[in-house]
Parts: structure tokens; C-alpha cells; sequence
């Protein structure tokens, strides 16, 4: 199967899931990326079974209407019975990765507010230590420097995500050669740092369930 292939499959399992949880009242949220565009195509098909979802994104906020689902503000709904969403990176604890399009801000707000987070992969998503990719911050524009140099003091190579602005109105740097053997105590550490808003490290608030497309089928997974 092909990586879009997978991708597809695993939009699909999660379209069975979010089946189970949701009703006539419900919004859904929705993340933001490749694998959740799928899952966003996959979910039109029942929208008149839902009341609408809360998007992580601009991006994916546009998408969801251009199928005709509502798109709310999450101030005004409060907790989400579900959240679906890709990853950049997932381990065996169901800690991820996420960020590499921007929105993990957005992302992680909306996880936080969620009562069953869905993580949709493929399988090369899968890591024994996260950290292959790049980790991604983000940081108020003004404060840049002075994390990037706070960063460094961790271990890690900050490089400047150039010609980027989150939906936030803020800069990106991304971690490059830094494994995270312990991702609970280094989310909260960079987060603790003056000026970042968040990482895209999900630890704290891992996923729920994962759903990893492999090449003999879709893979149902629970934390370790």
C-alpha cells in the first residue's frame, strides 16, 4: 500500500470510531494535516449525523466548511466528545510528536478539551524514543532569541522555521538533534521557558488510542 493508502485506511477506522462516541448533538474536533485532510473527507460523508467540530487550524477550518460541516469555536462548546488527529511522531506510551504544519498550538488546546483523543498514522510514524523529528515551539516573536538560546543550554540545535506565522501570529523553532528519552519532564521544561507558548511535544495529554496503518491492515493500539 502506498503511504496515501495507508492514510486513507486509517482515516477510515477512525471515522468507525468516532461512529461509537458521537450523536445528533455532538462536535467533533479535528486536527490539522495529511492524514487528518483524509479523515475531514471521511467525516462529510456522515455530517448530518453530527452537529458540526471545532478545527485546530485555519486550514482545516476551511476544509470542514467546504464539506458543509459547522465549524464552532471551542469557547462556546467546552469539552469535545472526540479528537482526531495525525502525528508526527508516536511511541508505545502514545506520547507524540506534532507540529510540523504549525497548528500545535491549536492542536493542543483542542486535546486538552477532549474526552477520547484518536491518533491516526501511518506506521512510520512509530518510534522507541521521539525526537527523530524535528520538535517544534512555538514562541513569541520577540522572545525568540532569548528561548533559542534556552533551548541550546538543553542540549538542542534550534533552527528558526523562516517565512512562517502560525495562525497564532507567532514563530516556529524547530529542535533538530534532540532525543527525548523522557517526554512528560521535557514538555513541561520547555514550556516552563519565558516566552514560549507550547511545544509540540504530547505527553501530558497523550493520545487515547492510535490508529496505525500498516501494510497487513489497520492497527487498533493502547498506551503500554
Amino acid at each position: 500500500m502506498t503511504q496515501d493508502e495507508l492514510k486513507k485506511a486509517v482515516a477510515q477506522a477512525a471515522l468507525e470510531e468516532v461512529k461509537k462516541i458521537i450523536d445528533k448533538d455532538s462536535i467533533a474536533g479535528v486536527g490539522t494535516g495529511s492524514t487528518a485532510n483524509f479523515f475531514i473527507d471521511a467525516l462529510a460523508t456522515i455530517k448530518l449525523d453530527f452537529d458540526g467540530a471545532v478545527a485546530s487550524s485555519e486550514a482545516t477550518r476551511e476544509r470542514l466548511q467546504a464539506h458543509g460541516i459547522t465549524v464552532y469555536d471551542l469557547n462556546g462548546v467546552g469539552t469535545v466528545p472526540v479528537y482526531v488527529d495525525g502525528a508526527d511522531e508516536v511511541n508505545g506510551r502514545l506520547h507524540m510528536v506534532k507540529g510540523g504544519g504549525g497548528a500545535l498550538t491549536r492542536e493542543k488546546i483542542i486535546g486538552a478539551a477532549s474526552q477520547t483523543f484518536i491518533c491516526i498514522a501511518d506506521e512510520s510514524k512509530q518510534v522507541d524514543i521521539l525526537g527523530g523529528f524535528p520538535l517544534p515551539v512555538e514562541v513569541i516573536p520577540m522572545a525568540r532569541s532569548y528561548v533559542a538560546r534556552e533551548l541550546v543550554k538543553m542540549g538542542a540545535n534550534p533552527m528558526y522555521r523562516e517565512d512562517f506565522v502560525t495562525d497564532n501570529g507567532n514563530v516556529i523553532l524547530d529542535l533538530y538533534n534532540f532525543p527525548i528519552d523522557n517526554p512528560l519532564t521535557i514538555e513541561q521544561k520547555i514550556n516552563n521557558i519565558t516566552g514560549v507558548v507550547t511545544n509540540g511535544l504530547f505527553a501530558m495529554r497523550p493520545a487515547d488510542i492510535l490508529l496505525l496503518g500498516c501494510a497487513d491492515g489497520v492497527k487498533s493500539l493502547k498506551a503500554k
